[in-house]
């Protein structure tokens, strides 16, 4: 064998295979030269020198408000460039006595809770206004003053029924049409299909704008923006992943992803819903019930119609309707009990990512369905029923929108 064979065998020869601890040590001195640098950024710390005397920078996220017999109780974030320090709290332009809870200063991105002794008036606004020992403020707004709801048997029973009607409900009457829609032609499947795009596209839109509306309301430490674009784009490669490992979906298979879909959007509507109300922001009628029915019995349409040429097993259904509306009840509980903006940014995020998902995968059977192949997505038919999908998504949406 002749020298160039050699080097070419060296050069085509990993790195670790060839000496690992010279691998091990070119990992080891880069952490180590970084360890060394906080060490002496820590010890020596170069920055004093532009310590002109202004206070820190502070920041104040309050992320939940609750109001009971005994009074407000705040629960607030920090996320300053330092420990800060609540001195006094505000509450209609008048001082009053609090608890803090941890107390002591509140390092950045910690938690506290801040109860006060006030005696709130239900249905009426209040101001509430943190001062800290800089001098810095941070005021909060109840916009109507109502009891929150505690963890009991009724309340969750309340919830659940508010859930059971307003996603459950529609999703199942939407299904209850899969008889109906067995008997329709080439035509009329790829009119349903392109509905299924249609409505999807809407709820991505929707979960997008709202996802990205809460975001701004976090704290600024969970950098809203990129946290929504991120877990979309995660949700959105996971299942694309997971749904093309069997090849691409289709029949009872997309059913499954489209309800997936369409529950972790209702998961994250389900959490602003149940925030809305526990907050006094918003009164529930019979109107908006139905307006809500009426809004989502297209889903179950939707989850039906990649099924409409397969004759799944009768428990599917009720299974898909679960999967589909049941995280609205869940969401109406975390959202009355436990609400934070960024949780809720989250859960849309990922749903808005499921849901484009899915529309990509319905585009794609639409078109490997058709015998025309990809110039099916421009016939009639499909250009109707996207528009028709958009159109009733969009007019709906006026009765619910809060």
């Amino acid at each position: 064998m002749n020298d160039a064979s050699h080097i070419a065998r060296a050069k085509a020869t990993p790195l670790c295979t060839r000496n690992p601890r010279v691998t091990l040590l070119w990992l080891i001195l880069p952490l180590a030269v970084l360890g060394l640098a906080i060490v002496w950024l820590l010890t020596a710390n170069p920055l004093r020198s532009f310590d002109n005397g202004a206070p820190p920078v502070e920041s104040l996220t309050f992320e939940r408000t609750i109001l009971s017999s005994d009074g407000m109780r705040l629960l607030v974030r920090a996320g300053g460039s330092e420990p800060m320090t609540i001195a006094q709290v505000q509450v209609d332009h008048a001082y009053w006595q609090f608890t803090q809870d941890p107390p002591g200063p509140m390092r950045r991105g910690a938690t506290a809770w801040i109860h006060l002794p006030y005696p709130w008036v239900p249905g009426e606004a209040h101001a509430v206004k943190i001062v800290t020992n800089t001098g810095a403020t941070f005021d909060h707004e109840i916009t109507v003053a109502v009891q929150t709801p505690v963890a009991d048997t009724m309340a969750f029973g309340s919830q659940a029924l508010l859930g059971v009607f307003v996603g459950i409900v529609p999703v199942a009457i939407g299904l209850m049409f899969y008889p109906a829609l067995r008997g329709v032609g080439r035509n009329g499947m790829n009119f349903l299909l392109a509905m299924t795009v249609g409505l999807l596209a809407f709820l991505l839109v929707d979960a997008g704008g709202e996802a990205l509306e809460l975001a701004g309301e976090a704290a600024a430490i969970f950098q809203g923006q990129a946290m929504v674009v991120l877990a979309a784009a995660a949700s959105f490669l996971l299942l694309m992943a997971a749904g093309r490992r069997g090849g691409t979906p289709a029949g009872l298979t997309l059913a499954t992803f489209i309800a997936l879909g369409i529950g972790l959007h209702n998961l994250g509507e389900g959490l602003a819903i149940g925030a809305a109300f526990a907050s006094g922001a918003a009164g529930l009628g019979t109107f908006l019930v139905l307006g809500f029915t009426l809004h989502n019995i297209t889903e179950g349409i939707g989850i039906a119609a990649p099924m409409l040429k397969v004759r799944p097993p009768l428990w599917i259904f009720p299974a898909l309707t679960l999967l589909a509306g049941g995280p609205a009840v869940i969401g109406l509980w975390i959202g009355s009990l436990a609400y934070a903006p960024q949780w809720s940014a989250l859960a849309l995020a990922v749903g808005a990512g499921a849901i484009l998902q899915v529309v990509i995968e319905v585009g794609a059977y639409l078109a490997r369905s058709d015998k025309s192949g990809p110039t099916a997505l421009l016939s009639l038919p499909t250009m109707a029923g996207l528009a028709f999908g958009v159109a009733f998504m969009y007019l709906s949406a006026m009765l619910v929108k809060i």
